[in-house]
């Protein structure tokens, strides 16, 4: 479909359509960062796992709240990797050099990721581990507690000790949102986009061309960064519409 744009405010852009065709048309080198939580096609390490819907692949089974489904969640790992390199090399054209890229991912899409991150021309940095605390028992085995931040810069990125310089952690550790607080099952607590989105300089323009709930607008908004985001699910968008307006009308 062709992508539709909604001019929330002067420093608030939304988009609902897809990432591939957003991506593209927005100016070149205008982004001070790309930060998302993108369908990454996990839930499962065979073909029929990840072809099961999101509620099934993401929600506990005691779960009472279903939520709605996102598209793009069952691709093989191949394909994954090429529809990343894919939107994060459009992603590149439109960042300024120097500027940040930080990408959700799990431990299945972990190497896969880091791949697509360099086959689209970014520099790849590092991994933030974000401990979610509150993940789900596994019987006789380790939890998977923890989910990660891939980060990577356009090119050179000037880090040096000065005046008015800022530091950032490497660990990042919040309960992910309880199932009242959501309204999609991947939902990231508010509290981790706020410190990524500190990453982007006091007035920047941040992207999140995988919109969801709309976690990273609202945390653009709260640290006083410009927001640019795109969301192909309708009842997606709609909720992030009003996550955002709601934002917009109490500041």
């Amino acid at each position: 479909m062709t992508p539709t744009r909604h001019d929330l405010a002067f420093d608030v852009t939304l988009y609902h359509g897809c990432a591939e065709d957003v991506l593209p048309s927005l100016p070149p080198a205008s982004l001070d960062a790309v930060i998302t939580d993108p369908p990454y096609s996990s839930g499962g390490q065979f073909r029929g796992d990840r072809a099961q819907p999101t509620r099934a692949k993401y929600q506990s089974t005691d779960t009472k709240t279903l939520f709605a489904e996102f598209a793009g969640d069952s691709r093989d790992q191949r394909a994954y990797l090429l529809w990343s390199a894919q939107w994060m090399r459009a992603a590149l054209d439109a960042t300024k050099p120097g500027g940040f890229l930080c990408v959700f991912c799990d431990w299945r899409q972990l190497p896969a990721t880091s791949d697509a991150i360099q086959v689209a021309g970014w520099t790849w940095r590092g991994i933030i581990p974000w401990d979610k605390r509150n993940a789900r028992p596994q019987p006789d085995r380790p939890r998977n507690q923890c989910e990660y931040v891939l980060w990577a810069t356009h090119g050179a990125h000037p880090s040096k000790p000065g005046p008015g310089v800022r530091y950032h952690a490497g660990l990042l550790s919040a309960p992910a949102p309880s199932t009242s607080q959501r309204t999609i099952s991947t939902q990231k607590p508010e509290s981790i986009l706020r410190d990524l989105v500190a990453l982007a300089p006091p007035g920047g323009l941040v992207c999140d061309p995988f919109l969801g709930s709309g976690t990273t607008a609202a945390a653009c908004l709260a640290m006083g960064r410009r927001f640019v985001g795109c969301e192909f699910t309708a009842a997606h968008f709609a909720h992030a519409r009003e996550r955002i307006e709601a934002a917009l009308a109490a500041r």
